[in-house]
């Protein structure tokens, strides 16, 4: 089994479609008017559907036990076909593709079952992914229409005693993505002052503000204790990377400021 403890839990949305065929409009109509012998065929096929969704990883070897937070199955009669949608979401570390195919098949599978002694012709065919929403691959890979304010806090470099280059380097990089430079600025580590740029930030609509400098141990370091008393919410996978990137040329701790304070 493929190891996901690296991803992070996000809502992920898949919805599959299948499609029986019957043979003759008389079908249609008994499954319409509840006439099959062995009962009720959209509401059969529809709790065996629902099951199937949560029991997917019971009978496919590579898939995840995951907790299915919604799922939803719905008819459509076209003539001769009926078209069975499963749409199933969870919260979680992977997707929910194979859950609402196999959750899509079954329901085809139980109807198979239902009808068969009505109609000796019945087909199951085009079980497909229709959609799927969440994950990597809904992430931008540009930038654009992201504003960003790059704060420096180094007393040193604020009074020109040395170079500011990790704040150059996130600016390099932001533009190489695309995302728009609104404000570039040093300041001293001074906890009072860092709010006040922070809030001014975010007054003037900057979508993303990046720190850097005042992470270390001296007491003059004191960015970390300004910037957390701002956060409506710490971001753990993005604490992560800043503590991984401590041992690089340039140390970026950077910390997402999403709401007024």
């Amino acid at each position: 089994m493929v190891n996901i403890t690296h991803k992070s839990s996000t809502l992920r949305k898949a919805i599959a479609e299948a499609v029986l065929s019957v043979s003759s409009q008389e079908t249609i109509d008994a499954i319409v008017n509840n006439r099959v012998p062995k009962g009720n065929v959209f509401e059969m096929a529809k709790t065996a559907g629902l099951f199937a969704a949560k029991k997917t990883s019971d009978v496919i070897p590579d898939c995840h036990p995951l907790p299915i937070e919604f799922t939803s199955i719905q008819f459509e009669i076209k003539d001769l076909d009926i078209h069975i949608t499963s749409e199933v979401h969870t919260i979680y570390k992977t997707g929910v593709e194979v859950e609402a195919m196999y959750s899509a098949s079954v329901v085809a599978l139980t109807m198979y079952d239902m009808l068969k002694p009505i109609d000796k012709n019945i087909e199951i065919k085009n079980i497909r992914l229709f959609e799927k929403k969440g994950g990597k691959s809904d992430l931008k890979d540009s930038g654009e229409g992201i504003s960003a304010s790059v704060i420096v806090c180094s007393d040193s470099i604020f009074a020109g005693k040395k170079e500011d280059k990790a704040g150059k380097a996130i600016i390099s990089s932001l533009e190489k993505n695309k995302v728009s430079i609104n404000d570039y600025v040093i300041i001293p580590d001074e906890i009072s002052k860092i709010q006040n740029k922070i809030r001014s930030s975010v007054k003037n609509g900057i979508s993303l503000v990046m720190i850097t400098g005042g992470t270390g141990l001296s007491k003059r370091d004191v960015t970390p204790e300004a910037v957390r008393p701002l956060l409506d919410r710490e971001i753990p996978e993005l604490q992560k990377l800043s503590g991984a990137m401590a041992s690089c040329e340039h140390h970026i701790p950077c910390y997402r400021e999403a709401l007024p304070v």
